[in-house]
């Protein structure tokens, strides 16, 4: 299906007409609700830019992806701290609390008391490592002003750490369509890597502690 997409691109004017708008929109909702795979996104960008236009397109891409990733984070950290002073905004502050493991909530508030707003830069680029960090900034009345000092760092880096996973994809495989394969693989790989951990780490060390406990 890709591979379908990626031959019957239209020229190179109308894909940048289109797909910039469209990838600044979809790393916008993504970082916004958890439905859209938006590292996936900008490594799939970064391959077809580093095929057909490269270097200025990986340039446009870059700034694209982290503009919306920042617009993004900046628009759910209000929305959160609007939950933190009014009722009806709650359900921003339950939705990101639900999306954030007890534990690691945790994890990210002693961070945050011990390093402050460098551990955005690192929250972003650890997968779902993004929420409880943001929940933790909530949670001790980090200003918005502040936080998005942290955040623009911290959306930088992550552009250019997928983008350099779409340029690696790219340069292996002489068809985009290949490319793009690989790096939707590798970032999915990465995301899901954190809970099959947990999960493996849950499983393991209940079976340990079941045993000893016989």
């Amino acid at each position: 299906m890709i591979a379908e997409v990626v031959r019957q691109l239209p020229d190179e004017s109308t894909q940048q007409a289109v797909g910039y708008p469209s990838l600044f929109l979809l790393v916008a909702l993504g970082s916004l609700v958890p439905v859209v795979p938006t590292g996936a996104l900008v490594s799939s960008a970064a391959v077809v830019a580093f095929h057909r236009t490269a270097p200025f397109s990986l340039l446009v891409v870059f700034a694209v992806a982290s503009a919306a990733a920042f617009l993004g984070d900046i628009c759910l950290y209000w929305l959160g701290q609007r939950g933190m002073r009014s009722r009806n905004g709650s359900k921003w502050l339950r939705a990101l609390s639900d999306r954030a493991a007890p534990e690691r909530l945790a994890q990210a508030q002693e961070k945050l008391g011990a390093h402050g707003g460098t551990v955005l830069v690192l929250s972003r680029l650890v997968p779902a490592g993004r929420i409880p960090v943001m929940l933790a900034c909530l949670l001790s009345r980090m200003p918005l002003r502040g936080f998005a000092r942290g955040d623009v760092p911290a959306c930088l880096a992550w552009a250019a750490t997928y983008q350099l996973i779409g340029i690696l994809g790219g340069s292996l495989f002489p068809e985009p369509w290949q490319g793009v394969v690989a790096a939707v693989g590798l970032t999915l790989l990465i995301s899901a890597a954190p809970a099959v951990w947990r999960g493996l780490r849950a499983r393991f060390g209940h079976g340990t502690g079941d045993a000893a406990g016989q």
